[in-house]
């Protein structure tokens, strides 16, 4: 059941052995940077900063990190691995001795697997291409062990002891086996499945280049690029092309490898051993054919079309690799290069991931499509997901044994999450092919009979049912005569409303209950209810109570259709299952069934979930008490599990959405939670007697974050990760809480909610009881309207929360509880920042776009879609206008064709009737923009209420929102530049794929979360080496249950990178970004926004290690991906213009500095106003560049604007304020002096030569701060003048873990002890003399104007100012940096 990939490539880390070549031995010395079940673990000196060790990435290798010695971080790891803490694993050396004979040797932990052992020999390259072999264990004793594949090494013996070797002994092949083998030779012989990352090639290209320099130090300033940003970003059709990384090129080794005609073998051969015959073109245009036997491979003697199964001279071989080695020497090379180049890849880059993200973009021109025989063979054989050979896969059984495995002590829980997380990608991914088998209608119904839309399918275990878009026909109901694709019944808005759902086979039981309930009304049910159901068994999964089971669950969209996949209930496919159901209803409530033990399971679950125990009426007027919604259905399975199915209702609904319309408008969880913790603290407060807070937003703000010290500094970058890092946040609130007071925890859980109020049910009790639960659900319905909705429209102003893209929004307004519908009240409170109103306009355009667009592709013959899908898109992003002056009549004739035939074809199936399609796609291809808009305008009426300004339709019209609707709807175009002004932009060739999109319940590992989350408060406290702690062993924990592609272990990566900065290990830093950005890339897609914050990051770091040209070229990435994700109009672009500045700024090149820095204050002015703090950011990077250049009086100015600002958002008393203050009158001395020393001459230079050795005498501590401010040459950060001691915001730099570890090294310095000088800027050598005399200048003027005491206080400012640009310097202005937030969190700590 183990992972396959999960902890090799962790465990090969410490393997010896590389191929010889030159690239292998350099990536022994970089495969230690592949994360280790022990993480590395941090020496903390008396400093208070973390040096830890970690060996630099192949990019970082020709500066050496600022670490201690190599040697003494081993025997720090190893003395630790003594005491191995949660998720650390001992590794013990384990010798093997290979099919060729040769010796090698693996890390194994006692309770690795023997499929883990296999994982790590298919993984290591001596060993890659054997696949048939037994595995023998010998002990010191000499005792031999036979290794069965589901034992765990521990279960056969002690390898704690040492001295136990492996050996590999060839097995027989079988029929199975030897095609296994077949397969993976192919694999090996493609780099296919190699995924280079973009900064890996830049890493690479860099080191060429500085080898081919001899002299680095002589390398000529021209050789650094310019970048093309600043014009870039107002083209960005045109970088389209640039964001698709070229292909791996491929390495021929063979012509071809295809199964011979000659297959199968005839009886009398099958006798003798031979099981498959392959036919093999050398790249020497040499012909073989080859006998794949139980033992071994060779040549036989065939002629073109006979057999003649006799051994040629060649030999006979075990692996089919070994032979073609033999025969081809061209092969042999090939292969070489093949797996030197997979070597040379950083590890990550090598390791596949679950459902890895569809591109929205495809390579332009389109390549061309070469013969392949393999790859049509593979095709051919096309199984939708199930096993060709052998017996299926039973989901549910092995889930649900999954659930049951022990979990109290932590490695128990690290192999049932890992189990859990492998069977449920796995029945993910078997779901989506088998969908895709279903709508493509390669799959037969169970019930042919009924109706199509009413089809069941059972594939591969799993169980597919259809969900249709209501919302679409809502809209229809509306307007019966006008609406361009409409797919319902005219009749249906007569009919009774029905709760339950029960067509969409989520209650799988009742297979013929559809005849109950209304036809179409169910259809609508099951849309929204699915997104519901899924959540609700998200929610019931993470419970995880023991004894109440679920089914696993995936919903897919498809060519505009919603397949709802689930394992199959045991025993349901056998016969009448109906006195099975002990709990809920199949009825919609008429007859509801109870049962005590039943019972007893589900309140337990309610108890965590917040729902009430009610009382609940049936139609005979029973009363039950329910802890559940009504239409839920407890059955017990032949298994005799207790399964709890169709939890659409878990959380109650929204009392602020009360028409039957709405009926499946619930509130969503972490609203629920959040409102409990709020009520909590609330009661608690008033039971202590204090005063209750007055304003209700106060309570909001501790709620949404609990516990949380850092998560919005990433979140202002946009973040979607880190809003994940939220949700996890809020779900696990309720945990949070109990440690800070059982109190609270208890009042928390107190608190709980009736899901049936507000429904047709009909519920028991007393009516002050109903009123009681009435009025709880609708408080908790306007603390979403009243608290939630304007905090979080406060924290979008203020940038705390900055999304880039609608996924992203989406996200942020789930993590703070809020459903998509209110997203119409977001943009009406966000009309005067236009960059938001932009993002919420277009996001409400898009969805209702793709409800629209799918309604038409559910109905499109499979030859009429590529010019559909153009057509739709020409409709919304050009201007097409229907043909001649009939247009009018012409649509509206269309309008009714289309209603008419869509009713027909409701019930006889999805497009089956040829003469119905082809008026389908002609009416359709009569629509204009015109109608297309007005239906959009329509919808978002309708479901968003709100209004969509005309000025909507030429907002759309820029890439942006065209990567957004072919994300939603899963279409793939060309990556070529589109005219949008045109009146049609799309071509019918530029539509290349469309593929499906996934919702799923893989489970994620609490344990892990929980490390993270109290890695980042000891981060906040700037506990650097405890934080450094945590977040290694949630790394570990997740590298074993989840392998590294996933997104929880980016968020590790991320924050492990920003330890080693705060640390000053710039090498580490890099390399921990490094893995966070190939996992970005993977798991998330090339041009998502955390991706681009990813390559911002790394440009940071690198510019920290004075790789300034391999930081633009991360920078141009980062800018481009920004640009295609949000637009050039955003704050986080602007931000990342004043880290390029500040980047040129270094290298001298001012005028270029100026140019960014005077776009990025033209974009803050436009997009959040000339008073905005992100503005007063601006002006203070423009007054230090000024600085660097003299011109002090323009230095001068430019602070004056920022100290306006600054004392109109924050007041006088403000420190950011006062820092400001002292730059401006640093300034005007400097400039005074400027003007004196041009008057005094050399008299007054060497007098201030004299006064600057006189200070430095009387204060030696000076001389650091001085060192630090000519390290970073012309004050790259952005200083701490406006920031006070905090970093500047962005994300992956937190802004509270930034001010917490300035305050550390503070202190440590007040007590002597700060040995690092700076934040890993290589230490340079005391500046020359004019230098220095030159920074004391400013503070021996000041001392002479102000005299005396105040004289001395002054230069110690200035120390503290320098010691604060060493916090900061480099990190310049952070990708995007709202100050807002630390203005709040003083004013609440001074009340």
């Amino acid at each position: 059941m183990a992972g396959k990939s999960n902890k090799s490539k962790a465990k090969r880390a410490a393997q010896s052995s590389a191929s010889s070549s030159t690239e292998s031995a350099a990536q022994a010395e970089a495969i230690p940077a592949v994360p280790v079940p022990a993480p590395v673990t941090a020496s903390v000196p008396d400093n208070g900063t973390v040096e830890a060790v970690d060996s630099a990435v192949p990019e970082a290798n020709q500066t050496p990190p600022p670490v201690p010695k190599a040697d003494d971080g081993e025997s720090q790891v190893a003395s630790n691995d003594s005491q191995p803490k949660q998720g650390e694993l001992r590794l013990y050396p384990v010798s093997v001795k290979t099919q060729s004979g040769s010796k090698m040797e693996l890390q194994l932990n006692p309770g690795d697997s023997v499929m883990d052992i296999r994982q790590f020999l298919l993984d290591a390259p001596e060993t890659c291409y054997f696949t048939c072999y037994e595995l023998l264990l010998r002990n010191k004793d000499g005792e031999t062990h036979h290794l069965e594949d589901y034992n765990e090494i521990s279960e056969v013996a002690d390898i704690t002891s040492g001295g136990c070797t492996l050996e590999m002994v060839a097995a027989l092949y079988d029929d199975r086996s030897i095609r296994a083998h077949v397969h993976r030779a192919r694999d090996l012989l493609s780099l296919s499945t190699l995924h280079s990352s973009l900064s890996t090639t830049l890493a690479l290209q860099y080191d060429t280049a500085l080898n081919k320099v001899q002299n680095p130090g002589d390398k000529p300033k021209s050789d650094v690029p310019e970048l093309d940003s600043l014009g870039f970003m107002e083209d960005v059709p045109g970088s389209l092309r640039k964001l698709i990384n070229s292909p791996t090129e491929e390495i021929k080794c063979v012509e071809n490898i295809v199964f011979s005609s000659f297959n199968p073998p005839p009886s009398h051969r099958r006798l003798v051993g031979d099981l498959i015959y392959l036919d093999v073109v050398t790249l020497e245009g040499n012909k073989y054919c080859i006998t794949g036997t139980t033992k071994a491979f060779y040549v036989n003697s065939s002629s073109e079309n006979v057999l003649d199964p006799r051994p040629s001279k060649s030999g006979f071989e075990a692996t089919l690799i070994g032979l073609l080695q033999k025969l081809s020497s061209k092969f042999k090379k090939a292969f070489r290069e093949v797996m030197e180049k997979k070597a040379s890849a950083h590890p990550f880059e090598n390791v596949q991931s679950l459902l890895p993200p569809h591109s929205w973009l495809r390579s332009y021109p389109v390549p061309d499509h070469k013969r392949d025989a393999a790859r049509a063979e593979e095709a051919l054989t096309i199984s939708y997901g199930s096993e060709l050979i052998g017996m299926q896969r039973d989901w549910n059984e092995e889930l649900q044994s999954c659930r049951e495995f022990p979990h109290t002590s932590p490695q128990e829980r690290i192999l049932r999450d890992r189990a859990l997380y492998k069977v449920s990608s796995d029945f993910v991914d078997a779901a989506l092919n088998g969908a895709i088998g279903v709508i493509s209608r390669c799959i037969p119904p169970i019930n042919p009979t009924d109706p199509e839309c009413l089809h069941m399918y059972v594939h591969n275990n799993i169980f597919f049912s259809f969900a249709v878009d209501a919302d679409i026909e809502q809209l229809s109901k509306k307007r019966p005569s006008n609406n361009l694709a409409v797919s319902e019944k005219v009749s249906s808005s007569d009919k009774v409303p029905c709760t339950d759902g029960t067509c969409d086979g989520e209650n799988n039981e009742e297979l013929n209950s559809c005849h109950e309930a209304p036809l179409v009304e169910n259809e609508q049910a099951t849309y929204a209810s699915a997104n519901n159901d899924l959540k609700g068994t998200k929610l019931y999964q993470e419970a995880d109570v023991p004894g109440l089971y679920n089914l696993a669950m995936a919903i897919i969209d498809y060519r505009g259709h919603r397949v709802v996949a689930q394992s199959v209930l045991p025993g349901i496919l056998q016969g009448d299952k109906s006195d099975a159901l002990l709990y809920g209803s199949v009825d919609n409530g008429k007859k509801i069934c109870w049962n005590e033990d039943f019972h007893a399971k589900v309140l337990e679950a309610a108890k965590l979930l917040h729902i009430k125990e009610h009382s609940v009426i049936d139609a005979s007027e029973n009363v039950f008490k329910l802890a559940a919604p009504v239409e839920c259905k407890g059955i017990v399975g032949s298994d005799n599990r207790h399964y709890l199915l169709d939890l659409m209702r878990v959380t109650p609904r929204d009392a602020n959405y009360t028409g039957p319309e709405s009926r499946f408008c619930v509130l969503r969880p972490e609203l629920i939670t959040s409102f409990c913790q709020a009520e909590s603290k609330l009661k608690t407060k008033t039971d202590e007697g204090a005063d209750i807070v007055s304003d209700p937003s106060d309570v909001s703000v501790d709620t949404s974050k609990v516990g949380d010290a850092l998560i919005h500094a990433e979140e202002n970058g946009a973040s979607t990760s880190d809003k994940k890092t939220l949700t996890e946040k809020l779900d696990t609130a309720t945990e949070d809480s109990a440690a800070g007071s059982s109190e609270t925890s208890k009042s928390c859980d107190e608190i709980a909610f009736n899901p049936n109020v507000f429904t047709d049910f009909t519920l028991g009790g007393n009516q002050e009881e109903i009123a009681a639960d009435e009025a709880n659900v609708k408080k908790v319905s306007s603390y979403l309207v009243d608290v939630v909705l304007p905090k979080f429209i406060e924290d979008l102003c203020s940038l705390e929360v900055s999304p880039m893209d609608g996924q992203t929004l989406t996200e942020a307004l789930h993590a703070h509880g809020v459903n998509v519908r209110y997203i119409g009240r977001v943009a009406n409170g966000v009309k005067h920042l236009p960059h938001l109103w932009d993002l919420c306009l277009n996001e409400i355009t898009v969805r209702s776009a793709k409800h629209i667009l799918k309604d038409i592709l559910r109905d499109i013959e499979d030859h009429d879609i590529g010019a559909a899908v153009s057509h739709f898109l020409n409709c919304f992003f050009g201007n097409y206008q229907a043909a001649g002056g009939k247009a009018s009549a012409n649509s509206v004739h269309a309008k009714n064709q289309k209603k008419d035939q869509s009713v027909t074809k409701k019930g006889q199936g999805r497009g089956k009737g040829k003469a119905s399609a082809k008026k389908s796609l002609s009416s359709y291809m009569m629509v204009d923009s015109n109608i297309l808009w007005s239906d959009i305008q329509e919808f978002a009426k309708t479901k968003y209420e709100f209004e969509l300004p005309e000025l909507s339709r030429t907002m759309a019209k820029k890439i942006p929102v065209l990567r957004n609707l072919c994300q939603k709807v899963g279409i793939s175009i060309a990556a070529r530049k589109y005219d949008f002004s045109a009146t049609s932009p799309f071509e019918t060739t530029d539509i290349l794929d469309l593929w499906p999109v996934i919702k799923h319940s893989v489970p994620v590992c609490s344990e892990a979360k929980d490390l993270v989350e109290m890695g980042k408060v000891q981060l906040a406290e700037g506990m650097l080496s405890e934080s450094y702690t945590f977040f290694s062993e949630a790394f570990s924990i997740l590298q074993q249950v989840t392998g590294p592609m996933h997104r929880e272990v980016a968020n590790c990566c991320r924050y492990l990178a920003m330890v080693l900065y705060h640390a000053g290990d710039m090498a580490g830093a890099i390399m921990q970004q490094h893995k966070e950005l190939i996992i970005n890339e993977r798991c998330l897609g090339l041009d998502h926004p955390d991706t681009a914050h990813s390559y911002g990051n790394m440009a940071l770091f690198y510019h920290g290690l004075n790789q300034t040209e391999l930081a633009l070229q991360n920078m141009g990435r980062a800018l481009l991906l920004l640009g295609l994700s949000s637009g050039p109009d955003h704050p986080d672009v602007a931000a990342t213009f004043i880290n390029v500045a500040m980047m040129y700024q270094d290298m001298g090149k001012m005028d270029t500095a100026l140019r960014y820095l005077q776009e990025a204050l033209k974009k803050n002015e436009r997009l959040l106003g000339p008073e905005h703090i992100q503005t007063a950011v601006c002006y203070h990077a423009l007054a230090i560049a000024f600085n660097c250049m003299g011109a002090f009086k323009l230095s001068h100015q430019h602070e004056k604007k920022t100290y306006d600002i600054l004392v109109k958002q924050l007041g006088d008393d403000d420190s950011r304020t006062k820092d400001s203050l002292n730059w401006m009158k640093t300034f005007k001395m400097r400039e005074l002096q400027m003007n004196a020393q041009k008057q005094k001459g050399q008299a007054a230079n060497a007098a201030n030569t004299q006064k600057a050795i006189d200070l430095l005498k009387a204060h030696p501590d000076l001389i650091h701060a001085f060192q630090n401010a000519a390290a970073t040459g012309r004050s790259n950060a952005l200083n701490a003048a406006v920031l006070g001691e905090a970093q500047p915001r962005g994300r992956g730099f937190d802004e509270r873990a930034a001010r917490a570890a300035a305050e550390v090294r503070k202190k440590a310095t007040a007590k002597g002890l700060l040995a690092r000088p700076h934040g890993g800027v290589p230490v340079q050598a005391m500046p020359p003399l004019p230098q220095l005399q030159k920074r004391v200048n400013s503070g021996t003027a000041e001392t002479s104007e102000k005299g005396g005491e105040n004289g001395e206080a002054k230069v110690e400012e200035k120390k503290e100012s320098s010691e604060n640009g060493k916090t900061s310097n480099l990190a310049p202005a952070g990708l995007g940096a709202g100050l807002t937030s630390l203005d709040r969190k003083k004013q609440k700590a001074k009340k």
